[in-house]
């Protein structure tokens, strides 16, 4: 499948799949979206001190690097990509210059050098662990405070945002912890709180109305 570097609205790159008419981040600021999805609406509801945190569709590793860069916590990270970006194309993101954090490019390039499927120390209180794997094949139980889904839109891969795979999620996650996702589709909200999620819609990111959360609550019915 073809693949083209484009610029976002905020100035950031990501990857575009013209087959598709689909990239990797949103085409109205990578960044942007990264911190109001994922960062703003996620990683700051986290109240425990010690933070596991799995993503879905590790990719360009923008989410997992501006994780890093917002740390303030002991952070254990986990990446599941089924087709990990090439080097080359990792080399023409400009998330650095566009971040100005010339001082962690280091930081930057250990994320996507260091090998899959073993836990490596990227700071003293941020560890990854990228795992290449589908999503239909994660079992974790009672793992993680947070989970990023930023998988590919279910226009597309429509498999990957069905009551299967937030299943999954749900099982992943440990009691209070949260998903987020850009999206905001009703199949896809209908699908978490089939499953047992808390679904709340929340102003998107530019160029979206809405995003969710959803939380896994489950002692109030116990």
């Amino acid at each position: 499948m073809k693949r083209e570097i484009l610029t976002t609205s905020d100035g950031s790159t990501t990857i575009h799949l013209p087959d598709w008419n689909e990239q990797y981040h949103s085409k109205n600021g990578s960044i942007n979206e990264t911190y109001h999805v994922f960062i703003k609406n996620g990683l700051r509801e986290v109240l425990e001190d010690n933070v596991s945190i799995l993503e879905i569709g590790f990719g360009t590793g923008l989410n997992c690097f501006i994780t890093y860069l917002e740390a303030k916590k002991e952070i254990d990270y986990v990446g599941v990509e089924a087709y990990p970006v090439t080097a080359d194309e990792v080399e023409k993101m400009n998330f650095i210059s566009v971040l100005n954090a010339e001082k962690e490019q280091e930081a930057f390039h250990k994320i996507h050098q260091v090998s899959w499927e073993e836990k490596h120390q990227i700071s003293s209180n941020f560890s990854l662990i990228k795992r290449k794997q589908f999503f239909e094949d994660i079992t974790d139980e009672n793992a993680f405070n947070l989970i990023y889904f930023d998988a590919f839109g279910a226009r597309v891969q429509p498999q990957l945002w069905t009551e299967e795979i937030f299943l999954k999620m749900f099982t992943a996650l440990k009691e209070n912890g949260i998903l987020v996702t850009y999206s905001a589709k009703g199949s896809v909200r209908r699908a978490m709180q089939a499953v047992g999620f808390t679904v709340e819609r929340l102003p998107g990111p530019p160029g979206k109305r809405e995003m969710l959360r959803a939380r896994k609550i489950t002692t109030q019915n116990s």
